[in-house]
C-alpha cells in the first residue's frame, strides 16, 4: 500500500486536473452559445437564397428542351471517376470521439470508393495529421490526366475555426466549382458533424456536387448519438447552463418556403436565367459555410460533454484516493500503537 505522502501528492495532482477540466468545460459552453447564435443567424440568408432559386427554377429554362441536358455545369451528372472529399475535423483534441468518428467515416468512405480517384482536402489540424500519415500530398489532377486510381491529399486548412467567415466558404466553393465545371472532378462530398442541439447531433456524409434538387441535401447518416451519449450531453448542458433548444425552425422555414411556390409572377431586375446562373454558386458556398458553422458548434458541444465526464471522474478518483489515504493513515496509527503496546508489555 502506498504511503500517506504519495497519496496526498496524487490527490493534489487530480484536484489540479479537475480544475483544468472544469474550466475547459465552461469555456466550451460559452463558445457553444456563440456558435449556436452564429448558426441560427446564418439560416435566414440560406433559406431565402434557396427559396429564390426554387422560384427561378420554374421561370428559367435550366434544361435544354431538345436534349434534356442541364444548361448549368453544376447540374450536370457524370459517372464518378474523380471524387473530391472535404473532411471537416477540429484543430484540438479533448473532445471525446468527435474527431475519431469523423476520421473513421472518412476512411470507410475511401474504402468504399477504392476503384476511384479520390482527392482529399482537410479542414482542421486533427484530420490533416491523421490523413497525412496515410496518404501522400500531391497536386490536383487535371482533366486529361491518365494516372492510375489512387488517393491523394491536395489541400489543408488549419486554424480557421477561431473565426469562421463566409469568405472562407466562398473561396473553397469557388475553387471546387471551377474544377467541377472543367470536369476535373465528378463529385464533391463533405464529411462533418451536423449540429441541431446539444443532445441532437449526427455525423453525415453529404454530396455537395452535382446539385440534383435545390433545397434538398443529399446526406447519408453515418452515425448518431447513442442514448447514453445524449444523457451525458444533457447533464453537461444543465450543469453549464447551456440551452438545449434545437436549431430547427420548421414553422418559420415552412412560411418562408411559400415564396418559392406562391402562384404569382415576380419581376426580376435581370432575367431569371442570369440570376439563376449567378446564385447557384452562392448556393454551394452557403452549404459549405453551413457545414463549417455546424461543425464548430458540434465540436464545442462534444468538448463540453467530455470535460464534464472528466471532471466527474476526477471527483470520483479524489474520493477513492481520500478513502485510501485515510485507510493508510489509520493503518499507520494502528501499527504505531501496537508497537508501543508491545514494547510496554515486553518490559
Amino acid at each position: 500500500m502506498a504511503n500517506v505522502l504519495d497519496i496526498k501528492r496524487r490527490i493534489r495532482s487530480v484536484i489540479n486536473t479537475r480544475q483544468i477540466t472544469k474550466a475547459m468545460k465552461m469555456v466550451s459552453a460559452a463558445k457553444l452559445r456563440r456558435a449556436q447564435d452564429r448558426a441560427l443567424a446564418a439560416r435566414p440568408y440560406a433559406q431565402m437564397l434557396t427559396n429564390v432559386l426554387k422560384s427561378l427554377v420554374s421561370r428559367a429554362e435550366i434544361y435544354n428542351p431538345e436534349t434534356g441536358e442541364p444548361r448549368h455545369p453544376l447540374l450536370a451528372q457524370r459517372p464518378e471517376q474523380n471524387v473530391l472529399l472535404i473532411v471537416v475535423t477540429g484543430d484540438k483534441g479533448l473532445a471525446g470521439a468527435f474527431n475519431t468518428n469523423i476520421l473513421k467515416s472518412a476512411m470507410q468512405f475511401i474504402g468504399e470508393k477504392s476503384g476511384e480517384n479520390i482527392e482529399i482536402e482537410t479542414i482542421g489540424r486533427k484530420g490533416r495529421d491523421f490523413l497525412r500519415r496515410r496518404f501522400v500530398t500531391a497536386e490536383p489532377r487535371t482533366a486529361d490526366s491518365n494516372e492510375a486510381a489512387r488517393t491523394i491529399i491536395i489541400g489543408e486548412r488549419v486554424g480557421v475555426f477561431n473565426k469562421i467567415d463566409h469568405a472562407l466558404a466562398t473561396e473553397i466553393a469557388k475553387r471546387v466549382i471551377e474544377r467541377y465545371a472543367n470536369e476535373q472532378i465528378d463529385a464533391v462530398y463533405l464529411i462533418y458533424n451536423e449540429f441541431k442541439s446539444v443532445i441532437q447531433q449526427r455525423l453525415v456524409v453529404e454530396r455537395v456536387l452535382p446539385i440534383v434538387e435545390i433545397g434538398k441535401t443529399q446526406q447519408q447518416v453515418a452515425r448518431e448519438l447513442t442514448q447514453k451519449e445524449k444523457e451525458e450531453a444533457q447533464k453537461a448542458a444543465i450543469s453549464a447552463g447551456v440551452g438545449m433548444r434545437s436549431s430547427e425552425r420548421s414553422e418559420i422555414d415552412a412560411v418562408a418556403a411559400k415564396f418559392a411556390t406562391a402562384p404569382v409572377d415576380y419581376i426580376y431586375e435581370q432575367s431569371p436565367k442570369e440570376l439563376f446562373n449567378d446564385l447557384l454558386p452562392r448556393y454551394v458556398a452557403i452549404q459549405i459555410f453551413h457545414a463549417l458553422l455546424e461543425s464548430v458548434a458540434a465540436e464545442h458541444a462534444a468538448r463540453m460533454t467530455a470535460m464534464e465526464s472528466a471532471t466527474n471522474n476526477a471527483t470520483d478518483m479524489i474520493d477513492s484516493l481520500t478513502l485510501a489515504m485515510n485507510r493508510a493513515r489509520q493503518a499507520k496509527i494502528t501499527k504505531e500503537i501496537i508497537e508501543i503496546v508491545s514494547g510496554a508489555a515486553a518490559q
